[in-house]
């Protein structure tokens, strides 16, 4: 109970967030993580919505024995519609590694002003029984936000696939650094912690030319790695695709963490890399691979660098 809403700021439900609660595992596409703590949950105004997998994951939860009357959906949100989903399979998703669900083209659309919000999906479909149905979760108040009191800001994707900062046209189409968080509706005054979510090894799914050449790992490494994206049950939560993997890029890890400004940064499945098929210890900074003896030694050396090149934590 230490918040008052779980808001998501950007994405829609290209997004894919694995959630384990008492030892089950859930996988949520659009929906923030507040409602597995029955903390009521917001989808911001600079979000995508498709109302069909909107339905689909609020019957998942539901059925799951979540109380789904704990989303809200901004009404100044853009609706995806079937001609975006058709148009993001047919161009971007096997040039550039689209999911295909469709943000791209809405993405374009609201920023050539000729998208549809849902407000106006609403007034020009009034008898949509997906519209009826949800017409108690969807907010239509005159304040530009609903929130109120302590509020955690999810985010979706990371931050190389920021559609500045990441390697263009291989991004999603969304500002997904922490400042874009204030597009809910609050002054960037009111911001006290900025967290940060890394794993102990680099996943990418989709195409980005740059993640296996720019930091090309030795080939005796290839199976290891291999072994590390099973183990870690590396398969994107929307697409099943499976995901590449390679050893930690600390040089870019550090880049993300100062320039979003995490004050606090969790670095998880560390434990994969102990696994009996792996037990190899490695990370790239300054240009160089360095491997260590075990996890402990490495974890070290990785808390003292960041430390000490990351003033912010």
């Amino acid at each position: 109970n230490k918040y008052n809403w779980v808001a998501r700021w950007c994405g829609g439900s290209n997004a894919g967030h694995t959630i384990y609660v008492n030892s089950k595992k859930y996988i949520t596409h659009i929906v923030p993580a507040g409602i597995f703590h029955n903390i009521s949950c917001y989808i911001g105004p600079d979000c995508f919505i498709n109302l069909k997998d909107f339905d689909t994951e609020m019957e998942y939860l539901k059925n799951n024995g979540f109380d789904t009357s704990l989303v809200y959906v901004s009404r100044r949100a853009h609706v995806i519609t079937e001609d975006n989903v058709s148009e993001d399979r047919e161009k971007y998703k096997e040039q550039q590694g689209s999911t295909g669900k469709g943000i791209a083209p809405t993405a374009r659309n609201k920023f050539g002003r000729t998208g549809i919000t849902l407000k106006s999906y609403i007034q020009q479909n009034p008898d949509d029984p997906i519209v009826t149905k949800y017409h108690n979760n969807f907010y239509d108040m005159q304040d530009i936000s609903p929130l109120y009191g302590n509020v955690l800001c999810e985010g979706a994707q990371g931050f190389w696939l920021d559609i500045n900062f990441g390697n263009y046209p291989y991004v999603t189409s969304a500002n997904t650094l922490p400042y874009s968080a204030c597009s809910l509706g609050f002054s960037p005054k009111l911001i006290r912690n900025i967290w940060g979510a890394a794993k102990i090894y680099d996943t990418r799914v989709g195409v980005d030319p740059e993640f296996m050449t720019v930091y090309s790992p030795p080939q005796a490494d290839s199976q290891i790695l291999l072994n590390i994206a099973d183990v870690g049950e590396e398969f994107g939560s929307t697409t099943n695709r499976k995901r590449g993997v390679n050893w930690l890029n600390l040089d870019k890890l550090i880049e993300a963490i100062n320039v979003s400004g995490v004050n606090n940064l969790v670095i998880s499945k560390t434990d994969i890399l102990s696994n009996k098929d792996i037990n190899t210890y490695k990370f790239y900074f300054s240009d160089k691979l360095n491997q260590y003896n075990s996890l402990e030694e490495m974890m070290q050396t990785l808390k003292e660098l960041i430390l000490f090149l990351c003033p912010h934590i």
